[in-house]
């Protein structure tokens, strides 16, 4: 069973100021945080970012945008541009700017996915976009776009998402693991 990394990087990161795919922790980009921990589980990984982005990436990283015709239509769009160039039986789905994001985490998430998708929560709050993804999901995210909806959920819901405790999966601070990084304070608080 092949396994494929889609990281989000297209985000606006407007709270943040500047692009979070380029942010620092630990001497290493937020983007290279998030291959670091789907590599050990992924054959492939993929970037998926704004056109204006593409550049500043190492050559040797598979980077694109969203497919032309759902540009800038969100994570929704990203997932699908992602899953439509690599082919892989699923799909291990991380927004770049959860640099706090371990590989046990990750390993861990993968072993309690058993089919369609399997998701995130903690303490109430829905992480839809940490998550695996098979590929049989695909026509139904462009069937979405392709309607205007733009919700990650209602795809993942059409499918029966399997929602998994955070605190099942992090060893330790699980608010941490799963923080979004989105104001530069986040960071000097950690």
């Amino acid at each position: 069973m092949k396994t494929a990394g889609i990281v989000l990087a297209g985000g606006l990161s407007s709270r943040f100021g500047s692009p979070k795919a380029f942010a620092e922790w630990e001497g290493r980009h937020f983007y290279e945080c998030s291959l670091a921990v789907l590599s050990p589980f992924c054959e492939e990984c993929i970037v998926v970012t704004r056109p204006e982005l593409v550049e500043r990436f190492p050559d040797e990283l598979l980077v694109i945008t969203d497919l032309e015709r759902f540009m800038g239509q969100g994570p929704i769009a990203g997932i699908l541009s992602g899953m439509g160039k690599l082919q892989a039986d699923r799909y291990v789905v991380l927004p770049c700017d959860m640099p706090f994001m371990t590989a046990d985490v990750v390993g861990r998430l993968l072993e309690c996915h058993s089919s369609g998708v399997t998701a995130v929560v903690l303490d109430g709050k829905l992480h839809p976009l940490v998550s695996v993804w098979d590929a049989e999901v695909l026509p139904d995210l462009r069937e979405a776009l392709e309607n205007g909806k733009r919700r990650v959920m209602d795809v993942q819901e059409k499918h029966g998402v399997q929602w998994v405790k955070g605190e099942l999966l992090a060893e330790g601070d699980a608010h941490r693991t799963f923080m979004n990084a989105n104001t530069p304070d986040v960071l000097e608080r950690s």
